[in-house]
Formats: structure tokens, C-alpha cells, sequence
């Protein structure tokens, strides 16, 4: 068979599967070829989704984003095929049947399933048994039409091959079943079936491990059946059998898989069909039980962290959207005890003005001069909010500075500083902050987090952040792809003033990436604020195609166009100047005056490239130009006298902020340097299907302590019949 003949092409396959990704996906095919087709000349989700309405039909990121995903899943099969085929070809074993099987293969399972018998492989118990001669032998036995099948081994018995009986051929004639039955096609689909169906997963505690895997103790004596089992139980089974504290056991009943076996292959009640049954029994219990187990095991992982990665995700997305102070004078707190509290004042953009070290936990003289300091730099730097980490030593400093008289009277906000300390320690904050160590640039990221907290926690491994479940346990590569789509959809939802924004920020604006960013920051720093949307094109690399899919999303405030201020595209400044002119007024003039923007028949102003979505979204942009979608924010106050788990009774209700949200429920923050947990059961009067449908990552909650564990510092907490803020 000539080999360019057999193999799938790229560009027929692509049609093929753009319309089995719009039958998987229910969206009509011309979106997902046109989504295809924007994303093969390099456009990225957060530009298709916001400007490209027209060709798609107004689909969102999250439907973007599964195309995207799903095209590539097959092309990987595509060339999982083509790898196959090839191989088969080259070792002259492709015929016509096998062919269509390869081609009919719908999963990488099946495919694999296909290829199984042809891979190459180690020598096995059955090859060994095929180089003795033995495969004629298995083939009158298979067929189970001998009345004795000792007296038919006879003619097979070799010594000199190493066949010393009749027995020996027996024994080498059932491994060659064996193996044959456990690489058939259709019984590794029906036991693959069994296997998702009716399989527990059993986990046992690793004799003489009891003590130090204490964490595990939970999956000690641990079974549940696998359709039932939620992620995050598989991870942490997974992790306590990888280190070595678990075992597990993965498996339907036994006497099940068997008798799936003996229907399949076993037609008779004579000698051979025992034999034949007891190669079923040996090449279940050592070929396709462990594989099975192996490729469930894999499923179940890969089932795991989709949960995970979406949970993580979910998460992030809260977290990067959580509502900005916005641009005010800052003092930041990073608190301690016996090193001290480090403290630095920051202006309106985030830039250092101040840093200095207190020691209001030391002694009573020491406390005195903290306050005297405090209050000095409350006064020369006009501090407006004081923001202070919620680690160690986190609530004693809210508390000495609720005492103090300070001028002005700043709110006091707790801020969750996880990810502080790795921002601290990494290349973007040693670049930024040369001149100062681990603590200040600490001190300057809780402050900076305040004030805009997706700014600055885009600097910041998301992994570290501390917003996702067993996060170390996932796909690495999966959870980077999901972590990178919501940081970038962020980023580019709320857009990106280029003229104070970060390199790590300007990063993940659409089109941009890191080389690009560094430049816009090198021609900011060597010509002063860009001056409009155009300038950008100045910039080395920042050619026509790059500068369609970023201008939209960098917006320069102050600018003599209006519109570079906003999420107005400048493909569309054409429409907005023509909306002007027939009224016979500025840009400006539309800008501020509602009344004006009533008078435009949008109708008017559609073409064969811009549609009403577009025209929507451009009257949406001129009323609020450059909005922020973000909530307003919002100051917690924990409650007084509670600071450690040890001031917690149950009974309590307490106000609290939401820090982390699984699949089991939420993570409250209320104050104790240990945040307690609402499992999923205690969220609600009524049935709740999803804690995402409760709260939300920053939500003020109140809650009822119902349990305190010091010994394991578990915090049990409850919002039944406590009214949601």
C-alpha cells in the first residue's frame, strides 16, 4: 500500500472533525469552521469572543476555548492514527480490515485496542510458546472441537524446542490464549464496560506506616465504589498511595470478569473448554485485569484533575476579578512577632515611598514607639487605607492599630498574603526591588494586592496562590493551559492601562507575550507615557497583526482620542467618527451625552463585516468608556477578641470572608490564622448541587462554629439558618 495514499491528511481530516466537534458541542458548524479559522491565523479566545461576534455568532470564551480544546484532542488522535498506521505499514501487517478498524477507532482506547496485537513487544510467555510451534496446538484448543486435547498434544511435544510432555505443550498452548484473549478487541471493550461500571476502589493502610501517614487515616479501611468516588477523594487516595502510606486496589468481583470471559470464549464443557477456561482465568488475573486496572486508574486520574483544574480555575478567575480599592495611599503591613512588623508606605500608583521596621509585640516601650511611627507616617504620607497580612501575627496587629488615633482614621483591611512570600522571593520582584529584601518586597505586594489585586497577582505562580485542591497532584501541563486561559481572560476583561501596567500584566494581554511586553516597558521608560493607541506600532515587533488583536485591550488614559480610553477597537473608530458626524458633534460629545447616544439609529451603521453585536458593544463602551467589570470593594471586619483557634467555642456566630472554594465546600477565613471549613452539607437550609452556587471567593459570610479539633487545627463551621451577606 503506498504510504501517502493511506495516511489521513491534515486539511481533509480538519473538515471532518469541525463537524463532529459541532455535533459534540451543539453549535452550529459554521462557528466552530469560522472559530477554527480565527484561531489557526493565530487570534486569541479573548479577541475572538470580543470582536469577532459577526463570524462566530457571539460565542463566549468558555464556548471558544472548548473548540479550541477539542480540535486538538482529535488532531492528537489523527496523529496517533497516522503513527499507527505507519508503523503497520512498514512492517508489511496492514490489511484492508485492519485498515478500517484503525480508521473506525473513535477514542485513543479504541484505537490502542486496535494496535495491541500488532505492537511491538517484549517476548512473552506466549511468544516464547509461538517460537516453540505451539500456535497450531492453541488454535484446536481455542476451537474446543477435540475430544483430547493430551492425546492431540502429543504431536507437538519437542524436546529440543524445550517441549518435554504433552503437559508442556498444554501449558505453552494456553499462554498463547491467554494473551490472545486479553488483546481482543471487543472482549477489552466489554471488560472495559465491567470495569467503569462495577468496580471499588479499596484502599488499605501500609502495614507499619499507620503512625506516620496519620493524615491518611481516613482511607485506612476506605472502599467506594469508582462512579461514585469525587475528586478530590481520588487525589488524596493517589497521593497516599505515592507516598508510600496507601495501598489500593482497583477491581469489579472477581467471579464478574470471569464469567464475562467464559461467555465470550468458553462454547463448550468438554477438556478443551476447561482449559480454555482456565487460560480466560490466568490471562485475566495477569494481563487484562492490571491493564484494565492501569487504564482505569488513568481515567479516574485524568477524571480527577479535570475537577480539580476547574475548581482551581474557578477559583482564580474569583480571585484575579476580586474587587480593587483602587488608587489610593497606602500603608502595607507585612506582621511578625519577633522580627517585627515591616512596614512601607506606598503613593496612588503603587510606587515605595517608605519602609520601615515596628515591634508593637515586643514590649510596652517598643508598642509606644510603633505607634509613634505609625502615626508620623500616617501623617507625611497622607495614608488613606493601611493594609495588613492575615499570617502570623496578622489579627494582634489589626488589633494594636484599632487602638490607635491616627489621623485621617484609615480603614484597616486584612489581606490574604498567600503568594506574598514567592512574589518576594522571584525574578520580577528582585528586578523591581534590587535594592531590598524578602520582606519589604513582601510588605509592597500585600499593599499593592489591595489596591488592584489582579495587577499584582498576576506576578505571582497562580499554583502559589493558594485557591485549588491538590493542585501538585494534577496534570501539570493541563492546569498550566487552564491557569494561563483565566489569567489572560482577566486580564483582557478588565483591559490594561499601558502606561502603568507591569511587564508580568502587560504579558497576557491579547497578542502580546513576554518579549513584546518588555519592549513596551523599555520604549515607556525611554519616551515617557504612550500618547495614543497608534504610537504602540513605534515598537519593534509590534507589527499589524499583533497590534489587532492587543490595541483593543490596551486602553491609554488622558489620551487625545477618547476612544483609545476604552474597549472601542480602533478597526471601529470609523463607525464611532461617522455616529459623530451624522450628529454633527465630537467623539467627546457622544461620550458625555446620553441624549446624543439616543439619537443613533444603530441600523444605520450596519455592513457586511459589522453586525449589531459589534454596533452593541460600541454603544455599551461609549456610555461607560473603559469600565472596570469588577464589584466594588468592600472592607471585613472580623470579629473583636477572637485572634486564635483557641478563643472558638462552638455555637459562635462569627462574620467571616470566603478564601477557598472545593468541590466539598468553602474555606472561611474568620480571623484565627486557620480557616475553618463549611463542608457542602452545612451551606444551605435547602439541597446544594454545588458550593459555587452558595458563595463566591471574597464573599462576607456569617457562620456558626459547630466543631473545633485543636490537636488536627480543623475549624468545623456552619451557615444554616444564618442569613447570607
Amino acid at each position: 500500500m503506498d504510504l501517502d495514499q493511506i495516511l489521513i491528511d491534515a486539511n481533509t481530516s480538519e473538515a471532518a472533525h469541525i463537524t463532529q466537534v459541532a455535533d459534540e458541542l451543539n453549535i452550529p458548524r459554521d462557528r466552530v469552521e469560522a472559530t477554527a479559522k480565527l484561531l489557526g491565523e493565530g487570534a486569541t479566545v479573548p479577541f475572538i469572543a470580543r470582536y469577532r461576534k459577526e463570524a462566530t455568532g457571539s460565542l463566549d470564551e468558555v464556548a471558544i476555548t472548548a473548540i479550541r480544546d477539542r480540535l486538538a484532542q482529535l488532531a492528537e488522535l489523527r496523529d496517533r492514527r497516522n503513527a499507527i498506521l505507519k508503523s503497520l505499514i512498514e512492517r508489511d501487517l496492514l490489511t484492508p480490515e485492519l485498515h478500517e478498524q484503525v480508521l473506525a477507532a473513535k477514542t485513543m482506547a479504541e484505537l490502542e485496542d486496535v494496535y495491541l496485537p500488532y505492537r511491538p513487544k517484549r517476548r512473552t510467555r506466549a511468544t516464547i510458546a509461538k517460537e516453540k510451534g505451539l500456535e497450531p496446538l492453541a488454535d484446536l484448543i481455542l476451537a474446543q472441537e477435540i475430544a483430547d486435547p493430551e492425546h492431540e498434544a502429543l504431536a507437538f511435544v519437542d524436546p529440543e524446542k524445550g517441549v518435554e510432555s504433552a503437559s508442556d505443550a498444554i501449558a505453552g498452548a494456553s499462554d498463547i490464549i491467554a494473551e490472545r484473549i486479553s488483546e481482543d478487541q471487543e472482549t477489552r471493550g466489554a471488560m472495559r464496560k465491567l470495569y467503569q461500571a462495577a468496580s471499588t476502589l479499596r484502599s488499605r493502610a501500609v502495614s507499619g506506616k499507620e503512625t506516620e501517614g496519620a493524615k491518611y487515616q481516613d482511607y485506612f479501611e476506605w472502599e467506594e465504589p469508582v462512579y461514585k468516588i469525587p475528586s478530590h477523594r481520588i487525589l488524596a487516595m493517589f497521593r497516599g498511595e505515592k507516598e508510600g502510606f496507601l495501598s489500593l486496589k482497583l477491581s469489579p468481583p472477581e467471579d464478574e470478569a470471569l464469567e464475562l470471559l467464559d461467555q465470550r470464549f468458553v462454547t463448550g464443557d468438554g477438556p478443551a473448554s476447561e482449559i480454555v477456561s482456565e487460560a480466560a482465568k490466568d490471562g485475566y488475573r495477569r494481563l487484562l485485569g492490571p491493564s484494565m486496572e492501569t487504564e482505569l486508574r488513568q481515567e479516574l486520574k485524568r477524571r480527577a484533575d479535570a475537577e480539580a483544574i476547574k475548581v482551581f480555575a474557578d477559583n482564580l478567575r474569583q480571585l484575579l476579578l476580586a474587587p480593587p480599592l483602587g488608587h489610593k495611599n497606602v500603608m502595607a503591613i507585612d506582621p511578625g512577632f519577633r522580627t517585627g512588623c515591616k512596614v512601607v508606605c506606598l503613593d496612588r500608583q503603587g510606587r515605595l515611598l517608605y519602609t520601615t521596621t515596628i515591634y508593637p509585640h515586643s514590649s510596652e516601650r517598643a508598642a509606644q514607639e510603633a505607634a509613634q511611627d505609625v502615626y508620623s507616617m500616617c501623617r507625611m504620607y497622607d495614608v488613606e487605607v493601611i493594609a495588613v497580612g492575615n499570617g502570623t501575627a496578622g489579627r494582634e496587629t489589626q488589633a494594636f492599630l484599632q487602638k490607635l488615633e491616627l489621623p485621617n482614621k484609615p480603614p484597616i483591611v486584612m489581606v490574604n498574603e498567600s503568594g506574598a512570600s514567592v512574589y518576594s522571593a522571584s525574578e520580577a520582584a528582585r528586578e523591581e526591588f534590587p535594592d531590598y529584601d524578602l520582606t519589604v518586597r513582601g510588605a509592597v505586594s500585600i499593599g499593592r494586592r489591595l489596591m488592584d489585586p489582579l495587577a499584582e497577582l498576576v506576578k505571582i505562580d497562580p499554583k502559589a496562590i493558594g485557591v485549588g485542591q491538590y493542585q501538585h497532584d494534577v496534570d501539570q501541563a493541563a492546569l498550566k493551559q487552564s491557569l494561563d486561559d483565566v489569567v489572560i481572560s482577566c486580564v483582557n476583561a478588565v483591559g490594561v492601562d499601558v502606561n502603568s501596567a507591569s511587564k508580568q500584566l502587560l504579558t497576557y494581554v491579547s497578542g502580546v507575550g513576554p518579549t513584546l511586553a518588555s519592549r513596551i516597558v523599555e520604549y515607556r521608560n525611554a519616551n515617557g507615557p504612550f500618547k495614543s493607541r497608534e504610537e504602540l506600532k513605534k515598537i519593534k515587533g509590534f507589527g499589524p497583526k499583533t497590534f489587532q488583536q492587543a490595541a483593543g485591550f490596551l486602553r491609554i488614559p488622558g489620551a487625545s482620542n477618547p476612544l483609545d480610553a476604552s474597549a472601542v477597537h480602533p478597526e471601529s473608530y470609523h463607525i464611532v467618527n461617522q455616529m459623530a458626524d451624522d450628529l454633527k458633534c465630537s467623539v467627546k460629545d457622544l461620550i458625555e451625552s446620553q441624549e446624543l447616544r439616543d439619537k443613533i439609529d444603530l441600523e444605520k451603521y450596519v455592513t457586511d463585516t459589522v453586525g449589531m453585536p459589534t454596533l452593541t458593544d460600541i454603544m455599551s463602551e461609549l456610555a461607560k468608556p473603559g469600565r472596570d467589570p469588577r464589584d466594588k470593594f468592600e472592607i471585613v471586619q472580623f470579629a473583636e477578641g477572637i485572634n486564635t483557634i483557641e478563643d472558638l467555642k462552638p455555637g459562635m456566630v462569627i462574620p467571616g470572608v470566603v478564601t477557598n472554594i472545593t468541590a466539598f465546600g468553602a474555606f472561611v477565613d474568620i480571623g484565627v490564622h486557620q480557616d475553618g471549613l463549611v463542608h457542602i452539607s452545612e451551606m444551605s437550609d435547602s439541597y446544594v448541587r454545588s458550593p459555587w452556587d452558595v458563595v463566591r471567593l471574597h464573599q462576607r459570610v456569617t457562620v456558626r462554629v459547630l466543631d473545633v479539633d485543636l490537636q488536627r487545627q480543623r475549624i468545623s463551621l456552619t451557615m444554616k439558618g444564618l442569613r447570607r451577606l
